[in-house]
């Protein structure tokens, strides 16, 4: 079977795109062969800045011979139906066969469709993939129609064979598909033929040409490392550059240079920052200062110098621009010390919109503010610090350096409040705030960190959902979604009892203040302080409307009793949504966590949690598995029961009444179980309580073996079904086990 071999060689393409490039690649071919009947082995796609190439091997020679049968219509149907099946299928009436159906006689058409060769294929295919590129962006050159994302200059396809290869007739927009390539541009720019996929990377890499993206990033690291560690120095980890880098370069050079002695003051991540985003250097560190004190450049030669020009030409522009970093850090340094200090910067904030439904940053500030004053105390904080942290942690919005470095924001934040002298668990909280950023990100333990944390996430939450600006489908332009897991994790990794219904009225109710001039900010004030006091969001209300010293309009009645717990139900649903996904990747089932959402308590995650991963290691045990089908034959018997009498059988069970050695063994059985669930719920001991819970498998299948439930006599068939009561209401009072599966 023949091996395929293409390449599409180009000027530079840019690093961001390679990869996907080649996937597409790989993609659209394999996919168009398969399409037209030429199935293969294995596929392989590959990328360096000047080309393209795939390798397709154990392709068939030629697509297999079809042949397809197509019913028509009735053979007495009007003339212009059979004549539009015939076009459809290609055959004139002499080929239709009449056969005789249950629905009379109907026209049938054989269709047979020859094999066609490989080559003629392959060339419909890679014509077809080359015209219809999905590149980002894509440019025409000359006086040719064709786009491709930087000029192509020449196509290698080849189908080989055991007796040689043959090159596949094909020409794009002028360009003819050949068996030449070149290597390197200044390395060994000359011409040379190829033959088969292994020669093809053989003399590529004669010709100083990596094809292998993940050969470059290893040659590139080790080379890297090796040179830090002659020097007593360790190379920083950065796998987003290192793959960037490699995708720069078709035969890696490395060098190391040194970073001038008065820049060595910079903070590290300044001048790491500076380095990636400008130079695309990598930064070398100290490893006993954890200063950065040089730089690994990649070069795309080798030169008689060894580099040295190359260095001497990046040292030149790495100082120019190290240079500006310098002035915007002592700037910003001389701000912090100043009398104002990092208030001068809060202040610049007024100016700045947040969103243009929400206000401005520094009304974002004053709401978080607020808000990290109440958290404090759920979370171990000192209400003063949290509420001064939580008032510069977005100070360094307003900097010089995070304005040229966007990325640095929290970072820097967190250097400036150490250089104003305050103190150091605000500044802590300047940095830690936006954490976690990501799934795999650590999340802030420090008690001031968690509660500002928390408090810009959740006001970020409620904003939104105060203006019905919610991520729908895919699209989530505010990271919501990013937002609503950094505090499940916030709540959940450090343990914390947090009822986040009270936290969720309040910061609507304020951002309600934002988004209606009618809710004065007297009366925000007011409603926030009797949700401190009631806990909840109705009775603050209630409150507020008993008093005589206000007198709210009724449209602002109505728009604080419906809106209000409304959003703040349909925000607690969305966590709860993200909760699932969460506890997916610990194990539990998204059924267990919708019987534990059912119980009193859901808007404190952690006291969630702790529920549903102890219910889940129940459902896991053979005893809690079968417990699920006793519980639910129970259930059923008792709805229908209830449905049939038009009753509720929730009381009376009585032991003197069982008839049954069963009977009684689930009467006691169910008062032991009783006797510990109940106070194991109260201190929220969920493991022993559904332990206890579990414990009932055993009398319960016992009874349904030997009692009938339904039994004639009707003073025994009611306290049966007031026993089956206890069970569901014993059971239900750990979760609400209708909502398992199974």
């Amino acid at each position: 079977m023949p091996d395929l071999l293409i390449e599409l060689f180009s000027e530079e393409i840019p690093a961001r795109m390679q990869m996907r490039a080649a996937e597409d690649l790989q993609k659209m071919v394999t996919n168009g062969l398969v399409e037209a009947g030429l199935t293969y082995a294995s596929a392989a796609a590959f990328s360096t800045p000047r080309r393209l190439a795939l390798t397709v091997e154990g392709m068939l020679a030629e697509s297999p011979a079809l042949v397809e049968e197509r019913k028509g219509p009735r053979a007495d149907a009007p003339e212009k139906a059979i004549e539009g099946f015939l076009r459809g299928a290609g055959v004139s009436r002499d080929q239709l066969e009449e056969r005789d159906t249950p629905k009379g006689k109907v026209l049938f058409a054989t269709i047979r469709k020859p094999g066609r060769p490989a080559a003629e294929i392959v060339a419909e295919v890679l014509e077809q993939t080359v015209r219809n590129f999905p590149w980002p962006k894509s440019m025409r050159w000359g006086t040719g129609s064709l786009k491709w994302v930087r000029p192509l200059h020449s196509i290698i396809c080849l189908i080989v064979r055991e007796d040689g290869a043959e090159v596949v007739p094909l020409e794009i927009d002028g360009i003819e598909a050949g068996d030449v390539t070149r290597g390197h541009r200044f390395l060994a720019p000359g011409a040379f033929t190829v033959s088969s996929f292994d020669d093809y990377e053989a003399k590529l890499k004669r010709a100083h040409v990596m094809l292998r993206a993940d050969e470059r990033a290893e040659t590139i690291w080790h080379d890297a490392t090796n040179l830090a560690f002659a020097g007593g120095l360790e190379v920083v980890e950065d796998h987003g550059l290192l793959a960037e880098v490699a995708g720069l370069v078709e035969w890696p050079v490395t060098l190391m240079g040194p970073i001038g002695e008065e820049f060595l003051g910079l903070p590290p991540e300044v001048l790491q920052t500076s380095m990636k985003e400008h130079q695309k250097f990598f930064s070398v560190k100290n490893p006993k200062t954890g200063r950065i004190e040089r730089f690994i450049t990649v070069a795309n030669r080798t030169t008689a110098d060894e580099g040295a020009t190359i260095l001497a030409g990046n040292e030149k522009v790495l100082s120019a621009r190290l240079s500006d970093a310098k002035f915007f850090w002592e700037n910003d340094l001389r701000v912090a010390r100043s009398a104002a200090g990092m208030r001068a910067w809060v202040k610049a904030l007024e100016n700045v919109t947040f969103h243009n439904k929400l206000g401005t940053q520094a009304e974002l500030i004053e709401r978080m503010a607020h808000l990290a004053r109440e958290l404090a105390p759920m979370v171990g904080a000192d209400p003063e610090l949290a509420e001064q942290a939580a008032r510069v942690a977005k100070a360094d919005l307003s900097s010089e350096m995070v304005y040229e470095f966007p990325e640095l924001q929290g970072l820097m934040g967190r250097y400036y409040a150490e250089a104003a002298g305050l103190p150091a668990e605000v500044a802590a909280a300047c940095e830690e705030h936006y954490a976690p950023l990501g799934p795999s990100d650590d999340v802030p333990t420090a008690p001031v960190s968690v509660s500002v944390a928390l408090a810009e996430k959740i006001d970020k939450l409620t904003g939104f959902w105060a203006i019905d600006e919610k991520p729908t489908g895919s699209k989530d332009p505010y990271a919501l979604r990013r937002a609503a897991l950094g505090v499940i994790r916030i709540v959940v990794e450090n343990d914390l009892s947090v009822p986040l219904d009270r936290f969720h009225g309040a910061q609507l109710v304020r951002n309600k203040g934002q988004a209606h001039d009618d809710i004065h900010d007297e009366l925000v004030s007011d409603l926030v302080s009797e949700i401190a006091r009631h806990g909840v969001f109705g009775a603050a209300l209630r409150a507020i409307k008993e008093r005589a010293d206000h007198v709210l309009h009724a449209e602002t009645v109505e728009k604080l009793e419906v809106q209000v717990p409304h959003k703040s139900g349909d925000l607690l649903s969305f966590l709860h949504d993200r909760l699932k996904v969460y506890l997916r990747d610990q194990g539990v089932r998204h059924d267990v966590i919708d019987a534990c959402i059912e119980m009193p308590g859901k808007d404190d995650l952690t006291l969630l949690v702790k529920r549903a991963k102890a219910l889940s290691e129940t459902l896991n045990t053979d005893d809690g598995e079968n417990l699920i089908q006793g519980f639910k034959r129970a259930n059923n018997i008792l709805t229908q029961a209830e449905e049939a009498d038009g009753v509720e059988y929730s009381f009376g069970a009585d032991v003197k009444f069982a008839e049954t050695d069963e009977e009684r063994a689930l009467f006691k059985a169910l008062d032991e179980a009783e006797a510990v669930i109940s106070p194991a719920m109260e201190r929220q001991d969920f493991t022993t309580a559904m332990s206890a819970m579990a414990a009932l498998r055993g009398p319960i299948d016992a009874f349904f073996e030997a009692v009938q439930v339904n039994a004639e006599n009707g003073t025994v068939r009611r306290n049966r079904l007031n026993l089956l009561s206890r069970i569901r209401a014993i059971c239900t009072s750990v979760a609400d086990l209708t909502r398992i599966d199974g």
